[in-house]
């Protein structure tokens, strides 16, 4: 059996996923067979497990930390948001309903069962579970049912390792706020704490340092400075695309849709040193100069066609056609390129009909059935193998389909315009082939560095690991496993 140790942050988007992919990487170094869990995550951003199911990107990454194939087991509950106020709850790999949040908040007790279960057989497995929370335990309003933080850490015996987020001012009170408001038996299982994203000279804190660990008895396991090449790691949240842009010459842009998903399908061309990728954000204009516009996956294809004509981006993407650029839809964007998005049974919403943005000579009908499956297929133009999965709800089909995307075991897949500009596809994670990549990108005269972008991860994988290794006790952290 397993020992487990915690990793939960004192505010959201403190660097808990990447501290954990660093730590299991760690592990693994030291022989150890190693796993990651997080009960609970909420994330449009999704990968296709080896058992058929979903989970969220952040853990799938952490699997490769550890050198395993991503499992359902590795996030049983996955909260997908379809609009401000509901989300579809994916429970151990599969879609069990859409709730509104106060729906949900009702039925999360139930769903402790399906976590220690996933959490037991994980620790059969490993020698080592990596746990990582949600958000901060510090939202005492949210204690109550918790899945994700210290209910999960209470009901599991798992000890807890804090995180704050220096980078964005705050950290002591981050920290000392937190002792201070959670309930003491909670705060019993935070056994110490570390201080992230440092830019400077770390001694500098050193007295900041010294008054966290007065102020709440916790023991400090270092100060990890902020790390240079997180940007050649998947992006948790989309906004990392836009922040991690580089200046090559030609531009590829992205439209930051809504309830955006999959958006890991751009991190291959982040890594081009030739690719500018521009994300184009609400009230923005979708640039006049770029070469490609990716329309990408969407939790919500009738809501973002909506949303996207209110940026005005419909209308942007006609003038680039006319300019003979391309555009490359992707999943619920593929659908989006249609003349039509029916969905009679309300399945992502409202039932009703939507037109589309009419690029493409298709139409689509929502269907309750998902299809999530890892797949290899031929890109129809170039011939180049596609490394790829489908996570999808949906039958798209139309006169454009008779010149395919993708050759999928032989039978068509996708659709392509008549003058070979606009594409559409359901597969997701095509740009991490890298002859397919280096193939589509040449036929938008853009050149390609011959790089391996699964080798890139690799190495980014393991500076991370090396970088937390020469700034945290390691051997410490791992010692409050149990």
């Amino acid at each position: 059996m397993a020992r487990a140790l915690m990793i939960q942050g004192a505010g959201s988007n403190v660097g808990k996923s990447l501290i954990v992919a660093g730590l299991a990487r760690a592990a693994v170094r030291r022989g150890l067979r190693v796993l990651p869990f997080k009960p609970q995550n909420m994330s449009n951003n999704a990968a296709v497990t080896v058992d058929g199911g979903e989970i969220g990107r952040a853990q799938a990454l952490q699997a490769q930390a550890a050198g395993v194939e991503p499992h359902t087991d590795m996030n049983p509950v996955l909260l997908k948001p379809e609009t401000d106020t509901g989300a579809q709850i994916i429970v151990q790999g599969r879609r069990v309903a859409t709730l509104r949040a106060r729906d949900y908040a009702a039925m999360k007790p139930a769903l402790m069962t399906p976590v220690l279960e996933s959490f037991s057989r994980l620790k059969d497995r490993a020698d080592l579970v990596l746990v990582e929370g949600a958000g901060s335990p510090a939202e005492v309003n949210l204690r109550q049912a918790d899945i994700a933080n210290m209910g999960f850490a209470r009901r599991a015996d798992v000890p807890v390792m804090l995180v704050g987020d220096i980078d964005r001012g705050g950290a002591i009170a981050q920290l000392v706020g937190t002792k201070t408001v959670i309930d003491p038996d909670d705060a019993a299982m935070i056994r110490g704490f570390v201080i992230n994203k440092f830019r400077g000279d770390p001694s500098l804190f050193d007295d900041g340092y010294r008054l966290i660990e007065k102020q709440t008895g916790w023991r400090g396991f270092g100060v990890l400075p902020y790390f240079a090449r997180a940007n050649e790691l998947p992006a948790e949240d989309a906004l990392g695309l836009g922040e991690s842009r580089r200046s090559g010459k030609c531009k590829i842009a992205f439209l930051a849709l809504s309830r955006i998903a999959n958006f890991d399908d751009l991190d291959p061309l982040k890594l081009e040193p030739e690719v500018d990728l521009v994300m184009v954000r609400p009230g923005e204009a979708i640039p006049g100069d770029c070469r490609l516009v990716v329309v990408p996956g969407s939790k919500s294809t009738r809501g973002d066609l909506a949303f996207l004509r209110v940026q005005g981006w419909d209308i942007d993407l006609l003038a680039h056609h006319r300019r003979g650029g391309h555009v490359l839809g992707l999943c619920g964007g593929y659908q989006m390129l249609g003349h039509n998005v029916a969905d009679p049974e309300g399945i992502e919403g409202a039932s009703g009909e939507t037109s589309g943005l009419g690029l493409l000579n298709v139409t689509t009908v929502m269907t309750p059935q998902k299809t999530l499956t890892r797949v290899t297929a031929s890109h129809a133009a170039t011939k180049q193998p596609i490394d790829a999965y489908e996570i999808h709800i949906g039958h798209t089909e139309g006169s454009d389909c008779v010149r395919p995307f993708a050759m999928l075991n032989g039978v068509p897949e996708g659709a392509v315009s008549a003058d070979g500009r606009i594409h559409g596809s359901y597969l997701h994670g095509v740009f991490a082939s890298d002859a397919f990549r280096k193939a589509f990108l040449a036929q938008l005269d853009i050149p390609a560095a011959d790089q391996s972008y699964r080798t890139k991860v690799e190495s980014a994988l393991d500076a991370l690991a090396g970088h937390i290794e020469a700034h945290l006790d390691v051997d410490g952290l791992f010692a409050l496993a149990r």
